[in-house]
C-alpha cells in the first residue's frame, strides 16, 4: 500500500512541476482556486459513505508526521506552487518565492498583495486528519495529504483567519464569508472521502445541513 501512495505522490509532484514550468515560461496566470470539488449532489452521496465515528485521540500527533512542504521541482515547494496557482499576476524570483501578485482570500474576501500575509490552509487540518484515521496511515500517505495539489485540500488564505480556524471541523468553524460555505463543505467532504477518513456525528450533521442548502 505504501508503494501505491508513494507512486501517487510522485505523479502529483510531477504534474505540479510541469504546471509551474509552463506558467513560468508562458507568463500566464494560473487558475486562482484549488481544484474544483464535486457537485453538492455528489458531495451529499460521499458524505453518506464517510464512516461516522468519534474522533480518535491526539496522542502521538506531530506535524512532522505529515512531511511538508515538499519539493515540486524547479526550486519550488508545495507552498510556492499554491501561491502561484491561487493568485493573479504572480511573479516569482529565481528561488520560486512570490515577489508580487494579488490574492483574494476565499474565506473572508480580503485582498492581499504580499505573500507573507497568506497561509496555505490544509482544508482538512492535519490534526483533524490524525484523529480521523491518519494516525494509522503510512508516512507516505500522510505526506500525500499534506501536499495534495490534485484535490481541494490546499488553499491560500489570510494568515490570521487560518490561525483562528486551527484544527476545527465544520461543526466548530466555517469561513466568515457565508457564500463560500457550500464550496468549503464540498471541498472538505471530497478530501475526507478520497482518503477514507472518518467524521464524527456533529461534523456530519453540520456538513449535511450546508450541503442540503446548496
Amino acid at each position: 500500500m505504501a508503494k501505491v501512495y508513494a507512486r501517487r505522490v510522485s505523479i502529483a509532484a510531477g504534474s505540479a512541476a510541469a504546471l509551474v514550468c509552463t506558467l513560468m515560461l508562458s507568463g500566464q496566470t494560473a487558475q486562482a482556486a484549488p481544484p474544483s470539488p464535486p457537485s453538492a449532489a455528489t458531495a451529499r452521496t460521499y458524505l453518506t459513505e464517510i464512516k461516522e465515528q468519534p474522533e480518535g485521540p491526539q496522542d502521538g500527533y506531530s506535524r512532522d508526521k505529515f512531511p511538508h512542504w515538499i519539493d515540486q521541482g524547479n526550486n519550488c515547494n508545495t507552498r510556492e506552487v499554491v501561491l502561484k496557482r491561487d493568485g493573479t499576476n504572480v511573479q516569482q524570483d529565481g528561488s520560486c518565492a512570490a515577489v508580487s501578485g494579488t490574492w483574494v482570500s476565499a474565506y473572508d474576501g480580503a485582498t492581499w498583495t504580499q505573500a507573507s500575509d497568506l497561509d496555505i490552509d490544509h482544508v482538512v487540518p492535519l490534526s483533524e486528519a490524525w484523529k480521523s484515521g491518519a494516525a494509522q496511515w503510512t508516512t507516505a500517505k500522510r505526506q500525500e495529504l499534506a501536499n495534495d495539489l490534485t484535490h481541494s485540500q490546499l488553499i491560500a488564505v489570510t494568515d490570521n483567519v487560518n490561525q483562528a480556524k486551527g484544527d476545527k471541523d465544520p461543526a466548530k468553524w466555517l469561513p466568515s464569508k457565508a457564500s463560500y460555505h457550500c464550496e468549503y463543505a464540498r471541498m472538505w467532504v471530497w478530501v475526507k472521502h478520497e482518503y477514507g477518513m472518518t467524521a464524527d456525528s456533529a461534523e456530519k450533521a453540520a456538513l449535511k445541513k450546508i450541503l442540503d442548502g446548496c
